[in-house]
């Protein structure tokens, strides 16, 4: 097995080869991968299965035993995804713009892959097939490294991959790549010659981790803490079912709400609304001591931390007086991933919209729509939550960077500096 200074410096030269791939051999790779997934769906399930028996028998959370849990339904949205994005355009060779900043001297700006992108996650086995095919398309060379508690599913996958990827004329062999263990990553955190971009997909202490132990740029967040805030002029039925959706549809994501702010002047009305459905839901909730006062009986416990992901069947509520103060809490306590105001009031829902500093800010709408697959995207590498590159779900754009391209004939800066020539305006 090679190690992994080896395997960096392979998809290093991988990446340059990508660059010569059309795109119709990157959709016959894709092609080829879903294929192979769909024929052994037995053998991933098998393997996962072998997964959770073994994670019965340790500490795992229940958040990380959900993701590391692939069904029928997860296996099919795994195959769609690299089917969707084979039908995706190229994000490679796009020309932004172009103009003539002289007479005979043309500039473009085009897209370009980044080169090589180490992505390290926890649980999600189904994440390497969702990553292997957007570096494909994106014609990036990729180096995995999952959790230890996925090793069945993830190596059984990958060795599928690197299957079907054999059966693909002229493909880079070491284009997709996949590592085992944690002196591994350390080592490639150090590889800052040969890898461009880190992703981490897991906890906060994973992506504080890897924030504090390299040079190389990283992309990702550290935390998932979404809000929800409840409008004086909010559809209350249709605030509830936001809630319970974007709680309880899939409550280990990352987009999952773990907090809910109540406008003040609805309190009395919805709150044993909410509160009804959150407990037939199987929901433990917390809250301030305004509304524990008033609801002992429902409240589990005082929140005296508002910035808490739970990962899990909880839920956070307080009230607030109105929208600035709703706002305010969001930027102060949130994670600037995604945010939801529930309003009829369009002007109100601009100015949330506006001044929360989020990467998704939504407007009547679950937060678990936060996602590449769901934004049409064919899939991600994960959510951003960066102000420089990419922001969001990261799908093919966010794995592309771009150049400028400068053709001439001939000519010389002296000629400007001299005033025979001049630039356009």
């Amino acid at each position: 097995m090679a190690d992994v200074f080896q395997i960096a410096e392979m998809a290093k030269f991988a990446a340059q080869d990508a660059l010569k791939l059309s795109t119709e051999i990157k959709n016959q790779a894709l092609s080829e991968i879903a294929q192979i997934l769909e024929n052994n769906k037995e053998v991933i399930l098998n393997a996962n299965k072998k997964d959770l028996e073994n994670a019965e028998n340790s500490d795992i959370s229940t958040s990380m035993l959900n993701r590391l849990k692939l069904d029928e339904n997860k296996l099919r949205d795994m195959i769609a995804g690299v089917k969707d994005i084979a039908v995706l355009e190229d994000p490679v060779n796009k020309i932004y713009w172009s103009k003539d900043i002289a007479d005979g001297i043309t500039l473009k700006k085009i897209s370009c892959p980044i080169g090589v992108i180490g992505v390290i996650f926890e649980a999600r086995p189904d994440v390497i097939s969702q990553i292997a095919s957007l570096a494909i398309k994106s014609s990036n060379a990729v180096i995995l490294k999952g959790g230890s508690e996925a090793s069945e599913t993830n190596n059984t996958i990958f060795n599928l991959i690197k299957t079907a990827l054999s059966k693909v004329p002229g493909f880079p062999y070491n284009m997709v790549n996949l590592i085992h263990s944690r002196e591994d990553v350390k080592e490639m955190l150090k590889m800052d010659e040969y890898i461009d971009l880190i992703i981490p997909r897991g906890s906060n202490s994973l992506v504080k981790y890897i924030k504090e132990n390299t040079k190389i740029p990283v992309l990702g967040h550290a935390d998932g803490i979404c809000h929800i805030y409840v409008d004086e002029a909010a559809n209350l039925e249709k605030a509830c079912d936001i809630i319970i959706d974007a709680k309880c549809q899939y409550p280990a994501a990352c987009n999952a709400v773990e907090t809910v702010l109540v406008n003040d002047k609805i309190k009395r009305e919805f709150i044993p609304l909410l509160f009804g459905k959150l407990k037939s839901n199987g929901v433990t909730i917390n809250s301030d001591r305004i509304i524990e006062e008033d609801y002992t009986g429902f409240i589990n416990e005082i929140v005296d931390d508002w910035h808490k992901e739970y990962g899990d069947k909880i839920i956070s509520v307080k009230i607030v007086h109105d929208l600035d103060e709703a706002i305010s809490h969001i930027n102060r306590y949130g994670s600037g991933h995604t945010d939801c105001i529930v309003t009829e009031n369009d002007d109100t829902a601009d100015k949330f919209m506006t001044y929360v500093d989020s990467a998704g800010v939504y407007k009547n709408i679950s937060t678990r729509f936060a996602d590449g697959f769901r934004y049409g995207f064919g899939a991600e590498v994960g959510i951003s939550t960066n102000k420089t590159h990419a922001r969001g779900p990261v799908g093919l754009d966010g794995l592309t960077i771009y150049k400028y391209k400068l053709f001439g004939n001939g000519d010389i800066v002296s000629d400007f500096i001299s005033g025979n020539r001049k630039f356009n305006k």
